[in-house]
């Protein structure tokens, strides 16, 4: 057996950076199907555990929601096809650009206000030292 194909779950956050909380529940949730046991019972990982615990951090860093991720691997399951994953992954990216164009633009308007504000602050400080306006 290889090192990659015998790896504890300890090795297995060491690589990936995660926890074994973290790994334990992505299985639980059936992001991580198929982990295999040692006759004790401890979990084993492969390469092709570690490279779905990067697919899933990685999605997460891009916004995806867990229940996202697992609809990408039903997708995966039910139709056996990369391809209608890769198509689902990819309206879930649009969708994903989509609320982030309209976040952008909604802090934009927000960055806008706070520096009309801080003008009117400081317009309202400069009266205040010039002694008009002062109560």
């Amino acid at each position: 057996m290889s090192e990659l194909e015998g790896l504890s779950i300890r090795a297995v956050c060491e690589r990936t950076g995660l926890s074994a909380r973290t790994v334990r529940y992505y299985e639980e949730l059936g992001l991580l199907p198929g982990v295999r046991r040692r006759a004790g019972g401890r979990r084993i990982y492969g390469a092709d555990e570690l490279d779905r615990l990067r697919f899933i951090t990685r999605l997460k860093a891009l916004g995806l929601a867990l229940e996202e991720i697992g609809e990408l691997n039903a997708v995966h399951a039910i139709g056996g096809s990369t391809r209608a994953m890769l198509a689902r992954l990819d309206e879930l990216l649009a969708r994903r650009l989509l609320e982030l164009d309209a976040r952008i633009g909604e802090l934009g308007s927000l960055r806008d206000q706070i520096r009309k504000y801080r003008d009117h602050v400081a317009e309202r400080a400069d009266a205040l030292v010039a002694g008009v306006g002062e109560r």
